[in-house]
C-alpha cells in the first residue's frame, strides 16, 4: 500500500501539472463570450471541447477498469475495490474515439446546438457492447438516442432482477469515496498551495462526521442486533470491516501527503511548523513564558487512582495521556494521568516576527504541552507525554411521538452530544502498546477503532493557518460575483426588477446580494405586510436575520419555519428562535417528524389596492458564507402560480390540514417522489416510441431505490441518462442491459457542488426543476422539500447549459465505473483543459477592470 501511495502521490504531481485556477482554463472559456456555453462550443469546433471519460487501462495495477460482468452473473458485491486515481487509464484508444467522434453526425436536442455528436451505444450492433464496456469511450456532451440509423426501440427485460443487490453501491462506502476523492485535491498542483492544505484538513472535518453519524449508527445496529442490511446486501458488521481498512488506508496516507508534500512545500515558502528540536534557545525561552502565561493557569491535570477514575472527556478534544513515576505530595505511587487540553486555547501558536528571521512560524499546542509536562506534575518523573482524541456518537435523537417542546428537547439533548459512545480513537503513533490498551479498554473500543498518526491528532484544527497566513498569492484569486442584467439595469426599488421577469441567480458566481437586499428592502417598504421564511442553517450573524427582525419591530407579520434539527447547527438556531421570538416574529418549528429543508420565501405587498405575492425559491441555505462557497440556484419570482403554491407550502407547515393541491409546485413528502418517478417513466416511454429521450440530473446524493430502479427501466428503454452526482451514489453505471446508457460524474473543485436540478427532454418539450431535495429516502419521504419548475424558457435553456457545461469538464471531473471507483478525466493530447466551475466563473462573475 505504501508502494501505491508513493507512486499515486508522484504521479498525481505529474499528471496535473496545470495552471492556476483562474489561469488557462478560464482564459480559453473567458472574454469571447456572454454565456460559458458559447465558450465551450467554441472549443469544440475547434476539436478540443470535450474531455475523456476514463479508458480501461492496459497495465496490470489498472485491471480495475476492466469490463462490467453480464447482468446474468452477479456482480461482485465489492463497491470500492480501489481507491480513486491510483490508476490512470490510458488515453490512447479514448483519444482516438473523441476524433471519430468530432467528424460525427450532429444529433442534438432540437433548438440546441450539440458540439460534437456521439453514436449511442443502444443503437449499435449489440457485439459491441462489451468492448465499448472495456473501451470506455468519450461521450458526448449532448448524447441523445438517436443516430442517422433511426431510434433502436427496446423493453426492459423482465427476466433481470431491478431489486438484486448486485446492482447497487453500499452507501457508507460511496461516501467514503467521496471524501477520498477531496483528500485528492490535496495532491493536486493546479490548486494554490494553502487550498491544497484545506483540502486535506476537510477531509478530516468530513471524516470526523462520517465516524459521529454514519459509523454510530452502524455500531449501534451491531450493539443492539438489529442489523438490516441495504440495497447492496450488505451487513452493518461487513460495512464496517470495510470502513476501517478504507480508513486506516488514508488516514495514513492522509498524513503521507501532509509530512511530504505540504510541509515541504510550505517551508518553501516559508511557512513552517517548528518542532521542539528546532527551536532556538530564545524560541525556547519565549514558549516556556508562554507556557506558564496562558496555559498552566488553565489546564487541569487528573491523576488517576481510586479517586480519580478515567474523565468523561468531551468529543473530538485534545488530551494527553501521561505516565509517570515518583511519589507525589500525599505519598501516591505515580502512575498515570490525563491532560485535557483547554479547549480555550489556540492550537496553533505564531512565533513573533522578532524571534525568526522572516516568514510565518508556529509551533503546535501539543509541542508546547509537552516540553513543559514536568512543571504540571512538581517532583515526578514524566515519562512519556501523548496526544489522543476520541470521537464519539454525536446524533440526536428526539423521539416524535413522546416530545411535548421540541426546543427544551434539543436543549437536553445537546448537552449528551459531547459525551456519547466512543466510536474511534486516534492516537501519536509513538504511544506505547500498553497506553493504548488501556485507552481501548476505558473507551470500549478495538483495535479495529484504532488510529496511529504520524502528526497533530486534531488536524482539522490546523484551519487556522488559513486566517493566520497573509499570503493572497497561495489561495485562491478573490472574485466579484456578479448580477443579472435586470438587477444592474434596475437601480429602484427590487421589486419593480422583479415584477419584469422571474431572475435566477447562480450563487457563488452571482451575488447573495439580491435575497438580503430583498428582505432589507422588505422590512422598511410600508406596503410589504407580511413575510415568511424558512431557515435551515443561516449562521450566528445572519443579514437576514437581522432584516426579519427589523421587519417584525416595524409591524411586519412575520412568520420564521426554523428547523431546529439541522445537524450540528442547532444551538445557533435555538438562539436564532430565541432573537426572533424578542422581536415580535411568529416562530414555528415545522413539524417534528420531518425536518423542514425547504428553502423558500414569501412576500405580500400590497400594490395598487391589491395583494401581490412575491417569492424567493432556493438550492441552497440562507446563509451569507456558504453562499460564496457553495453553488445553489436561487429564483426571484412574482409568478402568480408559483407564488401561490409557495404561500400554500407555508399553511401547511403553520397550521394543520390535508395535503393541499399545488400549481406547479413539487412538495415533499407528498407529491415530489411521484412525480419524478412519472417523469423519468415518461422518458422512457418516448424512447420505445421512437422519440427523442433524455435525462439530466444534478444531485449531491443517489440512494433512493425506487428513483434509481426507476433509472435502470429508463436506460433499458434506451433513455441516455447523464448524471452529476457530487457525492453518495449507490447506482451502478454502465452494467449491459441495466445501466449502460446511464454515466455518472462527480465535480469536485474551489466550489462545493450543492445545487439539485432535474431535467426532462419531453419529446422537445423540457421540464426543468430545480430542487432543495437530493434523490434519497430521507428527502423524499422524511423531510419538507420543494422542487421548482422555471417556467420562463430562456431560464430553463440556461440552467440545462450551465449543465452541459459541467459535462464538458475535463479537468476536475470523476467518472463513476461499474466496479464502484472513480477515474479522473484530464485531457488528452492537444486537448483543450476546460474547468466547469473556471468557466462559470468567468460568464457569471463581475470581470476585473
Amino acid at each position: 500500500m505504501t508502494e501505491t501511495i508513493k507512486k499515486t502521490a508522484s504521479s498525481s504531481t505529474t499528471n496535473r501539472q496545470r495552471a492556476a485556477r483562474g489561469g488557462s482554463a478560464r482564459k480559453r472559456a473567458a472574454h469571447t463570450s456572454t454565456s460559458p456555453n458559447d465558450a465551450l462550443q467554441q472549443n469544440a469546433s475547434q476539436g478540443s471541447g470535450v474531455p475523456n471519460s476514463a479508458a480501461s487501462a492496459s497495465s496490470a495495477q489498472d485491471t480495475s477498469s476492466s469490463a462490467s460482468p453480464s447482468p446474468k452473473s452477479p456482480l461482485p458485491k465489492s463497491s470500492v475495490p480501489k481507491s480513486p486515481a491510483r490508476a490512470r487509464p490510458t488515453r490512447a484508444k479514448a483519444a482516438a474515439a473523441a476524433k471519430a467522434a468530432a467528424h460525427a453526425e450532429p444529433s442534438g436536442i432540437e433548438g440546441e446546438a450539440a458540439p460534437i455528436a456521439e453514436a449511442n451505444t443502444t443503437t449499435q450492433d449489440a457485439s459491441l457492447v462489451d468492448e465499448q464496456a472495456s473501451n470506455t469511450p468519450p461521450r458526448a456532451t449532448l448524447r441523445i438516442n438517436q443516430t442517422k440509423g433511426g431510434v433502436r426501440r427496446r423493453k426492459p427485460d423482465a427476466s433481470i432482477n431491478l431489486d438484486a443487490p448486485e446492482w447497487y453501491f453500499n452507501r457508507e462506502l460511496s461516501h467514503l469515496e467521496f471524501n477520498i476523492r477531496v483528500l485528492e485535491q490535496s495532491l493536486d498542483t493546479s490548486h494554490p498551495l494553502l487550498n491544497r492544505l484545506l483540502f486535506l484538513l476537510i477531509f478530516s472535518s468530513n471524516l470526523d462526521e462520517f465516524f459521529e453519524i454514519r459509523v454510530a449508527g452502524l455500531r449501534r445496529q451491531v450493539a443492539f442486533e438489529r442489523e438490516k442490511s441495504g440495497i447492496d446486501g450488505r451487513r452493518p458488521t461487513e460495512v464496517l470491516k470495510e470502513i476501517s481498512r478504507l480508513c486506516h488506508e488514508q488516514v495514513e496516507r492522509q498524513y503521507s501527503i501532509l509530512n511530504d508534500q505540504l510541509i515541504p512545500a510550505m517551508e518553501e515558502q516559508n511557512i513552517r511548523f517548528i518542532r521542539r528540536d528546532q527551536w532556538t534557545p530564545a524560541q525556547s525561552a519565549w514558549v516556556e513564558d508562554f507556557f506558564m502565561q496562558e496555559i498552566l493557569p488553565v489546564i487541569s491535570p487528573i491523576g488517576l487512582d481510586p479517586s480519580h477514575p478515567f474523565p468523561r472527556l468531551v468529543n473530538k478534544s485534545l488530551n494527553f495521556i501521561v505516565s509517570l513515576e515518583g511519589k507525589d505530595a500525599f505519598g501516591r505511587e505515580g502512575g498515570m494521568a490525563i491532560l485535557p487540553a483547554p479547549r480555550s486555547l489556540a492550537r496553533l501558536v505564531r512565533l513573533p516576527d522578532e524571534l525568526v528571521e522572516s516568514g510565518d512560524h508556529f509551533v503546535f499546542l501539543s509541542s508546547v504541552i509537552h516540553a513543559h509536562a514536568e512543571r504540571l506534575f512538581p517532583g515526578m518523573k514524566v515519562k512519556g507525554c501523548y496526544q489522543f482524541r476520541i470521537t464519539r456518537n454525536a446524533d440526536l435523537s428526539v423521539d416524535s411521538e413522546e416530545v411535548s417542546d421540541l426546543a427544551s428537547a434539543l436543549r437536553g439533548e445537546l448537552l449528551s452530544r459531547r459525551y456519547g459512545d466512543a466510536v474511534r480513537l486516534e492516537v501519536a503513533d509513538n504511544c506505547p502498546d500498553d497506553l493504548i490498551a488501556f485507552l481501548l479498554k476505558q473507551f470500549n473500543l478495538s483495535e479495529d477503532e484504532l488510529y496511529r498518526v504520524n502528526g497533530p491528532v486534531n488536524l482539522n484544527r490546523l484551519m487556522a493557518v488559513m486566517g493566520l497566513v497573509d499570503r493572497p498569492d497561495l489561495q485562491y484569486a478573490p472574485f466579484t460575483p456578479g448580477l443579472p442584467k435586470l438587477l444592474r439595469k434596475e437601480a429602484g426599488s427590487i421589486f419593480n426588477a422583479i415584477r419584469q421577469g422571474d431572475i435566477l441567480l447562480h450563487h457563488p458566481f452571482e451575488s447573495f446580494s439580491p435575497v438580503e437586499d430583498l428582505l432589507r428592502e422588505a422590512a422598511t417598504d410600508p406596503d410589504v405586510v407580511a413575510i415568511k421564511q424558512t431557515l435551515y442553517r443561516t449562521g450566528p450573524d445572519s443579514n437576514i436575520v437581522s432584516a426579519l427582525v427589523d421587519a417584525a419591530r416595524n409591524g411586519k407579520e412575520v412568520t420564521v419555519v426554523i428547523e431546529l434539527r439541522a445537524r450540528f447547527d442547532e444551538a445557533d438556531n435555538l438562539t436564532l428562535a430565541s432573537r426572533l421570538q424578542e422581536a415580535g416574529a411568529i416562530v414555528i418549528y415545522g413539524v417534528v417528524a420531518y425536518k423542514t429543508h425547504a428553502k423558500m420565501m414569501h412576500l405580500l405587498r400590497r400594490e395598487n389596492g391589491q395583494l401581490r405575492h412575491y417569492a424567493h425559491l432556493g438550492t441552497g441555505n440562507y446563509h451569507a458564507k456558504t453562499a460564496r462557497l457553495y453553488t445553489d440556484y436561487a429564483l426571484l419570482t412574482a409568478n402568480q402560480a408559483l407564488c401561490e403554491d409557495v404561500h400554500r407550502v407555508f399553511l401547511q407547515l403553520c397550521g394543520m390540514g390535508q395535503v393541499l393541491n399545488m400549481n406547479t409546485l413539487l412538495h415533499a413528502p407528498f407529491t415530489l417522489h411521484k412525480r419524478l418517478i412519472e417523469m423519468i417513466e415518461r422518458e422512457a416511454e418516448h424512447a420505445q416510441a421512437g422519440k427523442k429521450a433524455r435525462i439530466l440530473i444534478k444531485t449531491n446524493s443517489v440512494t433512493e431505490p425506487r428513483l434509481i430502479k426507476a433509472l435502470y427501466r429508463a436506460s433499458q428503454a434506451g433513455v441516455v441518462v447523464d448524471m452529476i452526482v457530487r457525492g453518495i451514489c449507490c447506482l451502478r453505471p454502465g452494467v449491459p442491459e441495466v445501466s449502460e446508457n446511464i454515466r455518472v460524474r462527480s465535480i469536485i473543485g474551489r466550489f462545493l457542488e450543492h445545487t439539485r436540478v432535474f431535467c426532462f427532454h419531453n419529446d422537445g418539450q423540457d421540464e426543468v426543476y430545480c430542487a432543495s431535495a437530493d434523490f434519497m429516502e430521507r428527502n423524499m419521504f422524511h423531510r419538507v422539500e420543494t422542487c421548482f419548475p422555471l417556467l420562463e424558457g430562456k431560464l430553463a435553456h440556461r440552467v440545462r447549459k450551465d449543465l452541459e457545461t459541467y459535462l464538458l469538464d475535463n479537468c476536475q471531473s470523476w467518472e463513476l465505473q461499474s466496479d464502484g471507483h472513480y477515474l479522473l478525466n484530464s485531457p488528452a493530447e492537444g486537448e483543450a483543459e476546460v474547468s466547469a466551475q473556471e468557466t462559470l466563473l468567468d460568464a457569471y462573475a463581475e470581470k476585473a477592470s
